[in-house]
């Protein structure tokens, strides 16, 4: 085993093969990235507080302080109530497990394909390129996952999830008062599990998508662009089913209080020419009138707050009518995540 004691800035290069990444530090900055570029490589380029320990031992390299574990993490307080921060780099191959693990600081995790885990407190963690299966906990941290092709799994308190054509086969996520915004472009059917309590959600998918969806709010509005799916629930719960495609893939979001919208991408031969804007389209003037060719609402832009779609039909007298159920035709929602 190597062994090392970081106590200011300093660079150090691995010629044993790294199979193994763990890095646990409090505040700062974490940059791990996957290359196949020559051996495994480490800068720490600042640091305050006790020193880091850096261990080698077999194929696992090992970057953290002495008194902070990965059992019981998330929970870890200093008792000496020490002021500590660093920057870390490292370059490691691309099929490297990696552990990453922060209190207080920013994380950002890219080209790697073995499985990767992020565990933070509070600081934010950015994960790019990402081929292997993907766990990330958080307490308050916001979570973004760019162009994740493995499986996702997210779990968080307050935090944020942000998924940017996220192309896996599974994504996972739950969160208590967080919101999740999931846009996916998947090659192959997937499996998606939304649940949240107070947080609002957002999911866009392709055109044509195919799976089978359910998505429910006790509270919340609900918003769909996709032909061929109900939106109901006049009293208590309101909901999103029905099947797109030949539903081979899954679609399941929950929240209690939270919006849910299900939105829609642009076939991908227009993507180019009509990019995902990420604020809504402002409804029309009461009484502007519709551009031609675009009638008062298209079958499947459904949009309810505790209504169904027939009854704000039945209560305005024109079935949909713009504004019917107190959301726009447009299947869009007020929220501020959209």
């Amino acid at each position: 085993m190597s062994e090392w004691s970081v106590t200011e800035p300093q660079k150090l290069t691995f010629g044993s093969p790294v199979q193994d990444l763990h890095v646990r530090i409090v505040n700062g900055t974490v940059n791990v990235v996957g290359t196949d570029d020559g051996p495994a490589r480490l800068e720490v380029s600042d640091l305050e507080g006790p020193p880091l320990v850096v261990t080698q031992r077999g194929g696992t390299l090992t970057v953290a302080y002495e008194d902070l574990p990965w059992k019981g993490f998330l929970k870890w307080l200093d008792p000496n109530g020490r002021r500590r921060a660093a920057v870390v780099s490292l370059a490691v191959p691309t099929g490297t497990r990696v552990e990453v693990g922060v209190v207080g600081a920013t994380a950002v995790v890219s080209g790697i394909r073995g499985p990767a885990a992020v565990r933070g407190v509070t600081g934010d963690t950015t994960l790019v390129g990402l081929s292997g299966p993907v766990r990330a906990d958080t307490v308050s941290g916001n979570v973004e996952a760019q162009a994740v092709t493995g499986d996702l799994r997210f779990h968080s308190v307050s935090g944020d999830l942000t998924v940017v054509e996220g192309s896996g086969t599974s994504v996972r996520a739950d969160s208590v008062s967080g919101s999740m915004i999931v846009d996916l472009d998947p090659d192959g059917p997937t499996d998606i599990g939304l649940t949240s309590v107070s947080g609002e959600i957002a999911i866009r998918l392709p055109h044509p998508a195919d799976a089978e969806v359910e998505a429910n709010t006790a509270s919340g509005t609900i918003s769909n662009a996709f032909d061929g799916l109900r939106v109901h629930g006049r009293w208590g719960t309101h909901k999103i089913t029905g099947r797109l495609g030949a539903g081979t893939g899954k679609l399941r979001a929950t929240t209690v209080s939270g919006s849910i919208a299900l939105l829609r991408r642009p076939p991908r031969d227009d993507e180019e020419s009509a990019p995902w804007e990420t604020e809504p389209p402002k409804p029309p003037a009461p009484d502007a009138p519709h551009p031609p060719g675009h009638p008062s609402a298209a079958p499947g832009d459904n949009s309810v707050s505790g209504r169904d779609a027939t009854d704000a039909a039945d209560a305005t007298g024109t079935p949909g009518a713009p504004g019917a159920g107190g959301a726009p035709a447009d299947g869009t929602t007020d929220k501020k995540v959209l």
